[in-house]
């Protein structure tokens, strides 16, 4: 295989990862709370020759940037819906005792009386311990902006906790809008205010991202291209020398 075609294919594969991304977002534009993510791909001159001009330039995926832009609130009039406001995260228990991160501020009791996600996710506090909110209560609940809950009386039933993640684009994702933070990489913040009765929307623009697939697409099938005429041109050459041998 030659040069061209090793680069066209890391271009190729790099492309591949982008489309997958693009796909993504576009299929999360309606998930609340959902940040975009885009590949961060380098030009890699494998000789370290510090000449543009005769370098050959490789594609690498260095991994995901995640675009922490805030999305439009959306009021519900639902007094259990929560949006963050600021690049804070919220805290989630997942079954497996780990806290797990994300935006989606769409909560709900459980039989429990745990405070939790659509999905059944308990939210945590800044300790990481799950809220549960007394039966008498129910969502009858005041949400301040620094997350204190309190109930009709003024009594304070718990805080929901804030976390920074220290590198947004190293999180797992785990479904339902919830990510793993790198190991040590997250821990409880003051920054960022919570808006009661409030859903944050995705920060995916649809049309931005379709126009964004359409180009990685174009650029893939270049790629592509180019490695099936370096293919060809290289078939000619052998029948050509066979025939004069």
């Amino acid at each position: 295989m030659g040069t061209t075609n090793y680069v066209s294919l890391s271009l190729a594969t790099a492309l591949e990862r982008s489309i997958d991304l693009a796909a993504h977002n576009m299929a999360n534009a309606s998930t609340a709370g959902y940040k975009t993510s885009h590949p961060l791909l380098e030009a890699v001159d494998p000789a370290n020759t510090g000449d543009d001009t005769t370098a050959v330039n490789y594609v690498k995926d260095k991994g995901v940037y995640v675009d922490m832009t805030q999305g439009a609130l959306l009021p519900t009039g639902n007094p259990l819906d929560i949006a963050v406001t600021g690049t804070s995260w919220l805290g989630y228990e997942t079954a497996g005792g780990q806290t797990a991160y994300g935006r989606d501020g769409r909560l709900t009791i459980d039989t429990e009386g745990r405070l939790v996600t659509m999905g059944g996710s308990p939210v945590v506090d800044i300790s990481g311990a799950p809220i549960t909110i007394p039966a008498e209560t129910g969502q009858s609940v005041t949400i301040a902006l620094d997350g204190t809950i309190t109930d009709q009386n003024g009594g304070t039933i718990g805080r929901i906790g804030l976390f920074q993640v220290s590198d947004p684009s190293a999180m797992e994702a785990l479904g339902n809008g919830l990510f793993l933070a790198p190991q040590g990489g997250a821990e409880g913040t003051e920054e960022g205010t919570i808006a009661q009765g409030y859903i944050e929307q995705s920060n995916v623009k649809p049309v931005v991202e379709m126009i964004h697939l359409m180009d990685i697409q174009r650029a893939y099938e270049r790629a592509v291209k180019l490695m099936n005429e370096e293919n060809d041109l290289t078939k000619q050459a052998i029948q050509r020398l066979g025939r004069v041998v």
